[in-house]
């Protein structure tokens, strides 16, 4: 049942009326006989009306703790003035209200009626939480009376429905009655998982009296399984809370526990106390059920303490009772009671009597009931079931969305990297290659000027690098690219580039070989460059004065493979033990100090440590401050033969070679061909990918550089169909020339063309790329 907003009832004149009797079937009826005298003059309006009938009913459901007459008596006054008012929802809320009270006081027959008119009501207004309200009365009923199977499935619907609602005060009540019916047909298992979870409810709800109920039935599991301890301190923690709340009705059921625990640890002066009490308390409150069951262990008890008289008393009050109001397992209780005082009395007549009498409503109450749970059994582990199906409904719903989100995320990421990087390398793609062309002809004033701009493009291209790179490798899109190289030369090479940095901060930059080392390893040289890259720039700008000592050594290996450490070291400021892990985390720096002196984007380190891993190792670190920093990893590589590199001495000559250039941007076409005129190739442009392809069936040529970013049609679409439809350079070597770096992850495409070269123009790579492309 929800709870209702709380109204100040002050201001109200009730009239309490008597509520028309079970025989009267329909509405008209009831409007004739129902006479309201509610609010004197002025009429209220709409609101007010329907504010004062909710107030009716939050009253009526609160006060039934402690006065269901008085609750009754408001739940009329709510019906009436929901009839008058003609509003069919709180008709509803009123019927369901009533019936609630009626089937605690043991009226089943009009319980269950007005449960029934409640739904009628409901299922007109499609109310789902209204028919849950009603359902968990007509279960009470079941299982109340002699109906357990019924009870359950109703249980199980309100409690489904309940949850969709996430209305944990009603998922608490119905876990409850759940439980009684499992203790019923004993499944103690089930009984306390379903008390349990009314406890949980409760305690979201917030409601300190259902969660006490609970209590009170668990106590009763415990003693049954002989945990007397245990049941004992939930009785009395129940009790507390109900003394605390105010709860009298609830409060004759703890008694009545703490009775049983009583009676079990043989105090029975304390027993007997404790179940009069309940008994005053139920029948003050006008509770059928629990009146019953105290009636049942009164009987017993007196059973344990000889007192036979007393016990038929309470025990013949208790069956004429429960006869009375169909309360089907404390009349066999009962009966079986009574058959143990005339078996102790010598009276087989009447024992075999009462005995008969229990075995035939056990067996009509019991196996029965329990016959059709079993064989309907999958109703009890539906719950369970449901809520896992829910919840994984739940989680793949959530993952669902998080991969959208996420493959959205990536989308927009990798547009946005491949348009960055297209629109930033374009440009510098000009101004280096054209640096590169003036040299030649330039005079030592102009060389250095020339040299600053180079060396200040490079800087920038080396930022956007990293950028990228980081992005590829936080993708998982970059994979290692393994050719036999000469790891003497590559090292030499790479310190020479440095060299000169070094020397401009007055520092000594050293190359140390392991004299083991083979001469040539398949290895990505250009990944182990970009590592030691990183890493020797990083030491040679935090090191003001002493050696930067770059070391590769061999420490094992055998006929095919050798396990090679790479280490870079400097006696430069140190990094604090705090930092030790964080330097390595994306855009890190030891500090905000250190980043506005030495520059930077923080992501160097972390594309090393992503790109150690790539070769399945891990980046390692010693430092201590003012003293200097070691970083060194260890990689195994396999021995290779003796690595070729084209050369202007051994490459097949370019001149006279003509090649088609596929590219939109002007000053790029420009410098390209300049670029190429120098090797004696000749050079025609086509300034998109449509020209490109009509130029391509017009005549051989001996290699094509296909930008990839470009209007009409882009280079991916343009290489593709040259490739597929007739035409005079099917066969011819294609080379991406492209300021993306991201283009060569295009899967669909890679097998169109014969390599991957990016802008700015490495004159080395691509000088390399055709020569071998005209082998």
């Amino acid at each position: 049942m929800e709870e209702f907003p709380q109204k100040n009832l002050s201001n109200f004149n009730i009239v309490y009326l008597p509520f028309y009797t079970s025989h009267q079937k329909n509405l008209n009826a009831l409007r004739i006989l129902l006479i309201i005298a509610f609010l004197k003059p002025p009429k209220p309006k709409v609101k007010e009306k329907k504010e004062t009938i909710i107030a009716l009913l939050e009253e009526a459901y609160k006060s039934r703790v402690r006065d269901l007459k008085q609750s009754t008596e408001l739940g009329k006054q709510a019906l009436a003035l929901s009839v008058e008012f003609d509003d069919k929802a709180l008709i509803g809320k009123s019927l369901n209200l009533l019936s609630l009270f009626s089937m605690i006081m043991g009226d089943h027959q009009h319980s269950m009626e007005m449960a029934q008119e409640a739904i009628v009501y409901f299922e007109e207004l499609g109310d789902e939480k209204g028919i849950a309200d009603a359902k968990y009365n007509i279960a009470s009923i079941n299982y109340k009376t002699d109906n357990y199977h019924l009870g359950l499935v109703n249980l199980i619907d309100c409690i489904t429905i309940y949850r969709k609602f996430h209305d944990y005060h009603n998922i608490s009540k119905s876990q409850k009655s759940l439980g009684t019916i499992y203790e019923y047909f004993g499944d103690q298992n089930n009984a306390v998982k379903s008390y349990e979870g009314a406890i949980e409810a409760a305690k979201i709800a917030g409601d300190l009296n259902l969660e006490s109920n609970a209590y009170n039935n668990l106590s009763g599991v415990y003693l049954k399984q002989k945990k007397i301890d245990l049941a004992l301190e939930i009785i009395e923690k129940s009790m507390a809370i109900k003394k605390q709340t105010g709860d009298v009705r609830g409060s004759a059921f703890a008694v009545y526990g703490r009775g049983k625990v009583y009676a079990n640890t043989g105090k029975y002066a304390e027993a007997e106390l404790d179940f009069l009490q309940a008994i005053a308390i139920h029948q003050a409150m006008g509770e059928r059920l629990g009146l019953g069951m105290a009636y049942n262990k009164l009987g017993a008890l007196y059973i344990e303490m000889g007192q036979l008289q007393k016990a038929k008393e309470i025990l013949y009050t208790g069956l004429e009772f429960s006869t009375k109001y169909n309360i089907a397992i404390i009349k066999f209780k009962c009966d079986y009671h009574l058959y143990r005082i005339y078996k102790l009395e010598n009276n087989p007549t009447k024992a075999v009597e009462f005995l008969e009498s229990y075995l035939s409503e056990k067996e009509k109450v019991i196996n029965i009931q329990t016959q059709k749970v079993i064989e309907n059994y999958e109703l009890i582990t539906k719950m369970d079931t449901m809520e896992k199906e829910a919840q994984l409904q739940r989680e793949k719903a959530d993952i669902i969305e998080k991969k959208n989100k996420a493959e959205h995320s990536a989308r927009v990421k990798q547009e946005f990297l491949s348009s960055m990087s297209h629109e930033i390398r374009t440009p510098l793609n000009a101004i280096l290659t054209i640096a590169a062309l003036l040299r030649d002809k330039s005079d030592t004033e102009e060389k250095q000027m020339l040299d600053t701009l180079k060396f200040s493009a490079n800087n920038l291209l080396l930022i956007v690098n990293d950028i990228l790179d980081f992005a590829k490798l936080d993708a998982g899109k970059m994979q290692l690219e393994l050719h036999p190289a000469n790891i003497s030369a590559l090292m030499q090479n790479i310190k020479n580039t440095y060299e000169g940095v070094a020397k401009k901060r007055e520092l000594n930059l050293t190359l140390e070989m392991d004299s083991a080392l083979a001469e040539s390893y398949d290895m990505d040289e250009t990944k182990i460059q970009q590592i030691l890259a990183n890493l020797i720039t990083n030491a040679i700008k935090f090191t003001d004065e002493g050696d930067v000592k770059i070391k590769v050594t061999k420490l094992s290996g055998d006929f095919e493979n050798h396990q090679i450490r790479f280490s870079i070291t400097d006696t430069g400021i140190g990094i604090t033990e705090n930092n030790l892990e964080s330097i390595f985390d994306s855009f890190s720096q030891a500090s905000a100090i250190t980043t506005k002196k030495h520059g930077g984007t923080g992501l160097g380190l972390a594309i090393v440590k992503k790109m150690v891993a790539l070769h399945g190792s891990i980046i390692q670190l010693q430092s201590e401050v003012g003293k200097g920093s070691s970083f060194y990893f260890d990689i195994k590589l396999k021995l290779s033969g003796v690595a070729k590199k084209a050369t202007l001495q051994t490459a097949y000559s370019l001149k006279d070679k003509v090649a088609l250039l596929a590219e939109d941007n002007t000053i790029n076409a420009m410098v390209a061909k300049k670029l190429l005129s120098n090797w004696g190739i000749t050079t025609e442009v086509a300034v998109n990918g449509l020209e490109a392809i009509e130029k391509s069936k017009a005549k051989e040529y001996d290699f094509i550089l296909m930008d990839i970013h470009m209007p009409e049609m882009n280079g991916f679409e343009a290489t593709a169909h040259i490739r597929k439809y007739e035409n005079p350079n099917m066969e011819t070597p294609i080379f991406a020339l492209t300021a993306d770096l991201t283009a060569s992850q295009e899967k669909e495409y890679m097998d169109y063309f014969n390599g991957f070269l990016t802008k700015p123009i490495e004159i080395d790579k691509l000088y390399d790329a055709l020569t071998q492309g005209v082998e």
